[in-house]
């Protein structure tokens, strides 16, 4: 459940300054800070709120203390799954992906058997109250990336978690047909729909661009293209592939809004034209600034002889 917002704002103090722990009478219980983006602001914004185990799983219910509504921040998760979770002494990034069917279930009896309250909450509300796991984001990698020394080493950096990212989501939308082939035939049950899961990594993914592509228009490219006027063709190149892959990312949030009637194959369509407009934008991008962002050390301000002794 989360806290009525008048509490939050101490609470949330209390949690940062005591490493996660909580006094009164929340004392003794499991909290995590969930910080969403809203909907229509897209303002962040923090809410405590009780938290549960399946494993190395975290998940929250949205029970909004057994309304008959959704809580404010399950509708921001909808619109922008990608989240921050603090959690005791830690805080990473997630996915946020709503439970469905036999694991919806299978969560919810075991939030029940933990705090006996969620059952109470369910029974005093016509609404099937929601279960999200809080996936961490880069879950599954191979390997962690190597510090990076200079803005050429971050840029690939992220364009290797985004290429990661892609391919989770591709991977996802592949299973999800080998399933529907398994649903055909007289007498089958009806072929499932796209998913939550396919559909919050897959805004969470656009969500995780459009901000890399938004701080390279404001910040990066303006800075490049004063230091280095040679580039300043590429750059321009560059940011219109960026209008060409946000006019991409809206084509496949319009058909993600509704996943009751979205088209499995038009969405794996265009996440396919998605998928090679993006992967040549990323491979153009490499190719035309990793030497003049090799130069530029990392983090800014770093001394180039430290970077060098870092190696």
């Amino acid at each position: 459940m989360s806290l009525p917002n008048s509490f939050n704002q101490p609470v949330i103090e209390e949690f940062r300054a005591n490493g996660g722990k909580v006094g009164g009478p929340f004392e003794g219980g499991d909290l995590l800070l969930l910080t969403t983006t809203g909907a229509r602001t897209g303002k962040e914004h923090t809410t405590p709120l009780g938290c549960l185990r399946d494993g190395d799983l975290l998940f929250v219910v949205a029970s909004a203390g057994g309304s008959d509504r959704h809580p404010a921040w399950y509708h921001n998760l909808l619109a922008r799954p990608a989240v921050r979770v603090e959690h005791g002494t830690e805080t990473f990034h997630a996915v946020a992906v709503p439970a469905e069917g036999a694991r919806r279930d299978e969560l919810f009896e075991l939030a029940v058997r933990t705090a006996p309250g969620y059952r109470d909450y369910q029974e005093g509300t016509s609404r099937i109250l929601p279960v999200v796991m809080l996936e961490r984001a880069g879950a599954g990698e191979e390997e962690e990336p190597r510090p990076a020394r200079n803005l050429a080493d971050k840029l690939l950096e992220v364009h290797t978690w985004l290429r990661g990212q892609l391919r989770h989501v591709r991977a996802g939308t592949d299973a999800h047909f080998a399933a529907l082939t398994a649903h055909r035939g007289p007498g089958a049950p009806p072929a499932p729909g796209l998913g939550l899961q396919i559909r919050q990594h897959c805004l969470a993914f656009c969500q995780s661009l459009e901000f890399h592509h938004a701080g390279e228009d404001a910040h990066l490219f303006p800075a490049l293209a004063a230091q280095h006027p040679e580039l300043r063709g590429a750059l321009d190149r560059l940011r219109a592939e960026h209008r060409t892959v946000a006019r991409l990312q809206g084509e496949l949030a319009a058909l993600l809004a509704d996943l009751a009637t979205a088209d499995p194959r038009r969405f794996r369509a265009e996440l396919t034209r998605l998928s090679e407009e993006l992967t040549a934008h990323l491979d153009y991008e490499e190719e035309s600034l990793l030497p003049a962002l090799a130069a530029i050390p990392f983090p800014p301000g770093r001394n180039p002889a430290e970077s060098d002794a870092a190696a």
